[in-house]
């Protein structure tokens, strides 16, 4: 029976890079997939493309490229990624100037795009998931409007003979859904099929959490050499079977537990995960330990898609300020509370106006460490002022009445520290997929 093997490179925007370097030069796989975008993640992309229309793809992408291209090159692996963000097709442009200036040729990348339906949504009339409110509420505060496309797309670069697929946002096992479909010639319609092969895009789209990383604990779930962890492979079967494995001498591992804790994680309903490709069925699945890091999985199972996709919008909410300032030494604690109340009085006396704050005192040992803050009534603490504004400017004002702490007392404050930022929240609305027409567009060496 023909088998394939999937790499997982990443599992999120700023996962380590190393990782996928091994599974390229020692998993024997076949394709590198690259799960690096969030809901927060593609907002953020597109304000970095509205103030340079070459931007707004992922900001390790060029690291990422110029580390596994020339292996993957050489062995023939083929890379599916959504770091194309906000911008698919700068991010196709950006791996094509890599390629050259690694002096590889002979090589097809295809750039996905059609997520991107802000122009569509704007002006319609729909309700907020979240919250039950009216897309026009935040109309004038959007940012981005990017629905989950499916695996199709995918699939139909891959049969166009594409080595390197980079898409904006795609369901993140969609990634994984798409070399299966195209190596094994399984029917998009075959619901079964497409739950399972859910539930091993599932598995793998965290990178290094099925392998133990997130699934550590000392002194109850102990993982061997975290510091080197490598990133999963599943090894699949033209009729679904898959085991999830790892690189033998990668460290971290591959259990049970760890595969149970992933396949349960972001699962409301295990009996109805929604994707755009279908809904899948995780409650038929079984797992059995098959060798050391090594769990073959079965039993996912589906029902027929909804035609309808989510559509993740990016907002600017507000903003936040913040301001740091630590105290050590005997009274630290008095004089880190005295600091939290001045600068709550300095804040109303000036009328910042917050619609939210904290005032917080943190830390034990940050600055001096165990053996001087031991015994201690706690020996070190760090002042915390955080708010959420309407305005920069306000949010700004924050961060400044912390740090004129300094000469304005209390005594002995040091290592003071402010930033003011934007935030871009996050909610959803649900439309019919006929929303999203999406194109593939190729770059050819």
């Amino acid at each position: 029976m023909k088998k394939i093997r999937l790499g997982s490179g990443a599992g999120y925007s700023g996962d380590r890079i190393e990782p996928a370097v091994e599974l390229a030069e020692k998993g024997e796989i076949q394709y590198l997939c690259f799960e690096c975008l969030a809901e927060r993640t593609i907002a953020i992309a597109q304000q970095a493309k509205l103030k340079d229309p070459a931007q707004g793809y992922d900001a390790l992408l060029a690291a990422r490229m110029e580390a596994v291209l020339p292996v993957c090159h050489q062995k023939g692996i083929k890379i599916i990624t959504n770091m194309g963000a906000a911008n698919p097709q700068a991010g196709a442009a950006k791996i094509k100037q890599i390629a050259e200036k690694l002096n590889i040729r002979g090589i097809k990348i295809a750039a996905v795009s059609g997520d991107d339906v802000l122009a569509a949504l704007r002006d319609q009339e729909l309700t907020i998931e979240e919250t039950g409110a009216k897309l026009s509420t935040i109309k004038e505060k959007l940012v981005s409007a990017n629905a989950y496309m499916g695996a199709a797309p995918i699939i139909e670069a891959l049969q166009a003979g594409a080595d390197i697929v980079i898409t904006g946002r795609v369901a993140d096992p969609a990634l994984f859904i798409a070399p299966l479909v195209y190596e094994f010639g399984w029917s998009l319609d075959d619901w079964n099929l497409m739950g399972q092969a859910t539930v091993i895009g599932h598995l793998l789209e965290c990178a290094g959490q099925v392998t133990g990383g997130y699934f550590s604990d000392p002194g109850f779930k102990d993982v061997p050499g975290v510091g080197h962890l490598g990133f999963p492979i599943a090894e699949v079967g033209a009729d679904g079977s898959v085991v999830i494995t790892k690189v033998e001498s990668a460290g971290g591992m591959v259990t049970l537990a760890t595969c149970k804790e992933q396949l349960l994680y972001e699962i409301h309903n295990p009996k109805t995960y929604f994707t755009p490709d279908v809904v899948a069925d995780f409650t038929g699945v079984k797992m059995e330990q098959i060798a050391k890091d090594q769990v073959r999985v079965s039993g996912g199972a589906g029902a027929a898609k909804t035609g309808l996709l989510k559509v993740s919008l990016g907002y600017v909410d507000s903003y936040i300020g913040e301001g740091q300032i630590s105290y050590a030494g005997p009274g630290a604690v008095n004089r880190g509370r005295l600091a939290l109340d001045i600068v709550k009085e300095r804040l109303e006396f000036m009328g910042v106006k917050m619609q939210e704050s904290r005032y917080d005192l943190m830390g034990v040992d940050s600055l001096h460490g165990e053996k001087l803050s031991a015994g201690h009534d706690p020996y070190e603490v760090r002042v915390r002022v955080t708010g959420r504004t309407e305005t920069l400017a306000e949010a700004v004002r924050i961060g400044n009445e912390v740090e004129t702490l300094y000469t304005n007392g209390p005594a002995g404050g040091g290592g003071a520290w402010k930033s003011a930022r934007e935030v871009v929240a996050m909610v959803s609305v649900i439309v019919p997929d006929s929303v999203v027409n999406y194109s593939v567009q190729y770059e050819v060496i």
